[in-house]
């Protein structure tokens, strides 16, 4: 039977052009009217342009390397258009309620324009509705607001994080196959997701759980997922833990700190049935990485080993990568996220049709981590 996971895609699926300009107004009578919008015209009238424009960006934190690289990415776009930016984020991913006074302050600030990277997708909504209410444009990056109100999010530049889970699924599925398919007992697969509030983290996590369910079912095997309630409850037809041929446990921490992530990993890590983990971003995988440092139980022969797959770059994972710890990683591009979020701000109040943007996502392990393609995407 066919298990569905009940998750908002918010890649390239959709692509959908907005008549842009700095300033509010609801999508269709922007795109009825073909007008810019009010603050555009306002700053055209006052000779406004190029250099001229101000952009705030509230990103999620700056807890890990992730951050800075999307922060070199709005650098390169400030320098090259000649705008300038001020950056803000609390310090965790888990701070939500910092990020929306954060994002409350950008507001009154009244910029020309906001680049979000929402840490939860819920959390900002009333703000977001503010900054139509001043027609103030936002491009959100990294991950989207999928219930944002009509018009408030003129563009989402971000990794197809379904497809980008699911091919951690098919990396660590590959290694394991065999082990399934001779296993005389039920096995265990491990998901660590730093948070079930994020777009980009819970559509990561479910496009893994999604995908390797699909494989398993292909093999003839059935599966459980248990764990974090958030995950469990949108994946539909499974059977229960005691008739599975395969658990997939999901583990969330409390905050978002490479310590609790390790905590959560090392739970899992520590059951005798637990065959491969994966830690769906940099926080997470290098708390799986932690996890591993007291119990030394990961490696690259399944019969011996756990088999563990990261997202994300950093020196950590990288590391782990290139000595055969993780399997490997998906990485994805976050300066160019930052980058492109502030060129879409700059097209919005430049009067230029704009539209959703998808970024690619990479494997990489230790066979191909100096590519042309992938280098590049590895930050440290």
């Amino acid at each position: 039977m066919k298990k569905k996971v009940l998750a908002v895609l918010l890649g390239g699926c959709m692509v959908v052009g907005m008549l842009a300009g700095c300033g509010g107004g609801g999508d269709d009578a922007k795109k009825e009217e073909g007008a810019k919008t009010e603050a555009t015209d306002e700053g055209k009238e006052e000779g406004k342009g190029g250099g001229d424009y101000h952009f705030e960006v509230v990103v999620k934190s700056f807890q890990s390397s992730y951050w800075q690289a999307a922060v070199q990415g709005i650098e390169q776009a400030e320098e090259e258009l000649g705008v300038t930016t001020n950056t803000t984020g609390p310090n965790a991913e888990s701070d939500i309620a910092d990020q929306v006074n954060m994002l409350n302050n950008a507001i009154n600030q009244a910029p020309d324009g906001i680049a979000l990277a929402a840490c939860d997708q819920n959390s900002v909504i009333e703000s977001l509705q503010t900054a139509l209410d001043k027609g103030i444009p936002v491009v959100c990056f990294d991950s989207g607001v999928p219930d944002a109100p009509e018009g408030s999010v003129y563009a989402t530049v971000v990794t197809n994080n379904g497809a980008a889970g699911a091919i951690a699924a098919d990396k660590i599925y590959e290694a394991v196959k065999d082990k399934i398919a001779n296993a005389k007992e039920p096995v265990r697969v491990g998901e660590v997701n730093q948070d079930a509030t994020s777009a980009n983290i819970t559509e990561r996590g479910l496009g893994f759980i999604n995908r390797f369910i699909e494989l398993a079912e292909a093999d003839g095997k059935k599966c459980a997922v248990v764990g974090n309630d958030y995950y469990k409850n949108l994946v539909e037809g499974t059977v229960a833990e005691g008739e599975a041929d395969i658990i997939i446990e999901v583990a969330v921490p409390a905050q978002t700190t490479v310590e609790l992530c390790s905590t959560e990993a090392a739970n899992i890590m520590n059951k005798e049935d637990t065959i491969a983990i994966f830690g769906s971003n940099q926080v997470s995988a290098e708390g799986v990485l932690t996890a591993n440092n007291n119990l030394n139980v990961l490696g690259s022969d399944p019969e011996k080993n756990i088999i563990a797959a990261g997202f994300d770059a950093g020196s950590v994972i990288k590391a782990a990568v290139k000595d055969g710890t993780l399997l490997g990683a998906v990485t994805q591009s976050p300066l160019m996220q930052g980058k492109i979020s502030i060129e879409t701000l700059y097209k919005i109040c430049e009067g230029e049709e704009v539209s959703d943007v998808e970024t690619d996502g990479y494997w990489y392990d230790s066979t191909n981590m100096e590519d042309p393609e992938i280098s590049p995407n590895l930050y440290d």
